[in-house]
């Protein structure tokens, strides 16, 4: 697995900076296309529950950024920080415990861009669903242990 040491620097600078909670979880980009992006949250301590496996609220995390960082690099592109983005709901389904390196997959990019593009164009809040898919390879391979949805929330400025 190789990390993109570009967007990952990006990743943890706005995260120190704005978002600290999703910074100490120590999230990697993994992958950052305009259709795809892949987090690695790391499975050591700080991110552990008192069972021995990654806590809810660091898969919620990872969840979070892989879901935001499609938009994020969307409303770049677009308007240069003219636009803000938020998750307005979550959901969350949890399969197995997750013991070991986690992996969040959002595959949602093409609804992702076509939110920015109405976005953009009315210059209202629209909202999508979005769906990140966490595996932990090492233990499972490709089988899912949990599956969030989260409306995306996004608004461009003039």
């Amino acid at each position: 697995m190789k990390l993109s040491i570009r967007d990952t620097f990006r990743l943890r600078a706005f995260s120190f900076a704005k978002i600290p909670m999703l910074f100490f979880a120590g999230p990697s980009v993994v992958s950052l296309t305009d259709d795809e992006c892949v987090i690695a949250l790391p499975f050591q301590r700080r991110n552990k529950n008192h069972l021995g496996s990654m806590y809810f609220g660091a898969l919620c995390i990872g969840a979070d950024a892989a879901g935001g960082m499609i938009a994020a690099r969307r409303l770049d592109q677009v308007k240069k920080g003219k636009g803000s983005l938020i998750f307005k709901d979550f959901q969350a389904k949890f399969f197995k415990r997750a013991e070991g390196k986690t992996l969040f997959t959002c595959r949602d990019g093409a609804m992702i861009r076509d939110a920015v593009r109405r976005a953009e164009e009315s210059l209202e809040r629209v909202e999508t669903p979005v769906r990140v898919v966490a595996t932990v390879p090492d233990r499972f391979g490709d089988e899912p242990v949990a599956e969030f949805i989260l409306t995306l929330s996004l608004k461009v400025r003039r």
